[in-house]
């Protein structure tokens, strides 16, 4: 790819134009910018959009999506412009590292899982629902069975709970690592109710730049916390939106509940109908107050260079 874009001026003069950088083009786009390439990010919505005022239709091929990705690079507004892919070493290694963290959730679920169904073979009446390494360590102890069976369940028990001690200890040092990473990129999200290292790195690793979202209602859309018009004749009323970033989404969910559950500034939050529920099917649901908007303001960093009337720096 780069030997055929020799063929358009030299590194630094051409412009690579890449749909869904934040997406399925995030490789091609990283490998090209670290190789001091500058490229655009095109939004897929927008070329889809050329492509249908191109073509007439929105059939996908790939000269077509070259074509109609390069016509709304070409022909977009000078402000607010594409967007330049800039490859930031500091949310990648958070995006890694966020990422490991809720693998190393989903590993000590399926371990309390094992633990659970060999405690209830082998103790009467089980062991309880939030089980922690050295209380399952205490339950054992008072268990001596006699028998081959009932020896190699709590063997294998034994196993599992070096197994969970290990998963915890990962998941300690993962959190204190992105914590540092958070506290170092000068970001104020830990300072919200409800979110924590791991909400906090996943808002930052995912969102990337902030001020690419004009206003707060773009954030809220690109999130899934907007609702969506479903209203008919003079019955008024709004949905849940199912797109948008499921992560994004979730983090969103979490801090709303703790919001709920402990009180704190601005921690009321009330849905469209007037009632004291923040959350339905257990999604955000955009309030009066909106979690999604404070988040994005915590998101924003100081950069004059960005200041403009309409979006103050905050």
């Amino acid at each position: 790819m780069r030997a055929a874009g020799r063929a358009h001026g030299e590194v630094g003069e051409r412009v690579w134009a890449v749909e869904g950088c934040n997406g399925i083009g995030r490789h091609i786009a990283h490998r090209l910018a670290h190789d001091g390439e500058h490229v655009v990010d095109v939004p897929t919505k927008l070329s889809a959009q050329v492509r249908v005022f191109a073509t007439g239709n929105a059939r996908k091929t790939d000269p077509v999506d070259a074509h109609s990705v390069a016509l709304a690079a070409l022909y977009a507004p000078a402000e607010p412009g594409l967007r330049p892919v800039v490859v930031e070493a500091d949310l990648v290694v958070m995006g890694l590292m966020v990422d490991r963290r809720d693998e190393l959730g989903r590993a000590r679920t399926q371990t309390l899982n094992r633990l659970h169904r060999l405690l209830l073979e082998l103790i009467r009446g089980g062991a309880k629902t939030f089980l922690s390494a050295p209380q399952a360590r205490a339950l054992v102890a008072t268990v001596k069975p006699r028998d081959l069976v009932g020896k190699t369940r709590r063997r294998l028990v034994v196993e599992l709970i070096g197994e969970l001690e290990v998963i915890d200890r990962k998941i300690k040092a993962t959190e204190k690592e992105l914590t540092m990473l958070v506290t170092e990129r000068g970001s104020t999200l830990l300072e919200l109710t409800g979110i924590g290292p791991t909400g906090a790195a996943r808002l930052l690793a995912d969102v990337g730049d902030i001020h690419r979202f004009r206003a707060k209602d773009r954030f809220a859309s690109w999130n899934g916390t907007a609702p969506l018009d479903a209203s008919s004749g003079a019955q008024q009323r709004h949905r849940l939106s199912r797109a948008g970033n499921r992560r994004i989404n979730r983090t969103l969910h979490i801090m709303a509940v703790v919001q709920l559950r402990n009180p704190s500034p601005g921690g009321v939050l009330r849905c469209p109908q007037g009632g004291r529920h923040a959350l339905v099917d257990g999604d955000a649901v955009p309030q009066t107050t909106p979690v999604e908007h404070r988040v994005h303001g915590h998101g924003r960093r100081p950069d004059p260079a960005r200041a403009h009337p309409s979006r103050p720096v905050r």
